[in-house]
């Protein structure tokens, strides 16, 4: 099977939505709700009860990725060697205990320790996720079972940080990481339930890969299309408040809209078309959203390049992990679920770091600029793969 293979005739089309697939995807909304409650409360947590500051915020936000970017392909072999569910399990009870283990540390140090725990339960619990997905969907309906699944990560973090400033409101930080806790255990729960997942079995004729490099490639366009995600979500706020967009957090608000929408509504169509030529598309409507808050110093342009850049967004992730699943054997789509990761961990930690610069240099646009011009240099690098992969061999 080639990267810019189509789907195959609507009339063949197999089922997408079995018990199985929602269960997934209803574990993914208790685990990545639990997430967005973490979000709001840990900051408030570390400056308050715990006593550091901002800084201290920040580093015990951060070391969370740490974890989770150095685990991420030794969760990818674990898929594909120990099975699916064991790491969906394994991912959420860690998760709920970390969020309890914070309910109850007293200074930065076991805060800290426990988002490394944190960080390892997302390894798990995500790259396990993405290749229980690639085994439950159908290949001629990839694209849009991406879709549709994502729509559980976007519902868990759009409903846990307000599920977690509730908490924190009436009955106090405590009952914050205990409805953490409970939702990780509810993801652990629905998980174990789930049917029709590959469990151990070594890929043919060698030793499992750790990193799948086979699909590293197509992960570097996936890179660029979150470092553009990167772009908005650091600086969004702030752009907004130097154009006059009131309130400002309406470019994150839309993005987060037009991307549910769009994955909703688009999700039937996106296996009509290559995947590698579909992500190429995605770049280039991401890098005009990008150009489109570069210049447009208004709050319209803010608010029209933030909808432009979440429609690209809409279609990048399902076209390049349609991309990435059709390269590799079923044995391996855990090892091709961690790698592809990684670039996501990359991307969202090192592209906000290294645009901030630019950005203090010489101002937010000039930062939204420069990732625009790296979308652009992936669309040019995915086009190249996909007139490479058409070429008969």
């Amino acid at each position: 099977m080639t990267l810019s293979t189509a789907a195959v005739p609507a009339g063949t089309r197999e089922r997408l939505l079995t018990a199985a697939f929602v269960r997934l995807t209803l574990a993914d909304v208790a685990y990545f709700t639990a997430t967005g409650v973490a979000i709001y409360t840990l900051p408030l947590w570390v400056t308050g009860p715990v006593g550091s500051d901002k800084s201290g915020a920040g580093f015990a936000f951060g070391v969370f990725a740490v974890s989770a970017l150095i685990l991420r392909p030794f969760a990818g072999r674990l898929a594909d060697t120990r099975g699916r569910r064991p790491l969906l399990v394994g991912g959420a009870l860690l998760c709920a205990l970390g969020m309890l283990g914070t309910a109850y540390a007293e200074n930065l140090v076991p805060v800290v320790l426990l988002r490394l725990l944190l960080g390892a339960a997302e390894a798990l619990f995500f790259v396990a996720s993405l290749a229980a997905l690639a085994d439950l969907a159908p290949a001629s309906r990839m694209g849009e079972a991406i879709s549709y699944n994502s729509l559980g990560l976007y519902l868990g973090l759009a409903f846990g940080p307000p599920l977690g400033e509730l908490l924190v409101r009436t009955a106090g930080f405590r009952a914050a990481w205990y409805g953490a806790a409970v939702l990780s255990l509810l993801a652990a729960v629905v998980a174990a339930g789930i049917k029709n997942l590959r469990s151990s079995e070594p890929a043919t004729g060698g030793r499992i890969k750790l990193i799948h490099w086979k699909v590293v490639p197509v992960a570097l366009g996936f890179f660029t299309s979150v470092v553009a995600m990167g772009a908005l979500f650091a600086f969004g706020a702030l752009r907004a408040t130097e154009v006059g967009l009131v309130p400002t957090s309406t470019p994150l608000f839309i993005y987060g809209l037009v991307v549910v929408v769009g994955r909703l509504s688009l999700a039937r169509f996106l296996d009509r078309f290559p995947a590698l030529l579909l992500g190429a598309v995605a770049l280039m409507i991401i890098a005009a959203g990008l150009m489109i808050m570069t210049f447009g110093s208004t709050p319209i342009g803010m608010a029209l390049g933030a909808a432009v850049l979440a429609l690209g967004v809409t279609l990048s992730t399902p076209a390049f992990f349609s991309a990435i699943f059709a390269a590799v054997a079923p044995s391996e789509r855990g090892a091709a679920s961690g790698t592809a990761s990684v670039f996501l961990d990359l991307a969202i930690a090192g592209g906000p770091m290294l645009l901030g610069v630019a950005a203090q240099a010489n101002g937010i646009p000039f930062a939204f600029g420069l990732a625009a011009a790296v979308v652009l240099a992936g669309c040019l690098w995915i086009l190249a793969l996909f007139r490479q992969h058409r070429q008969p061999s």
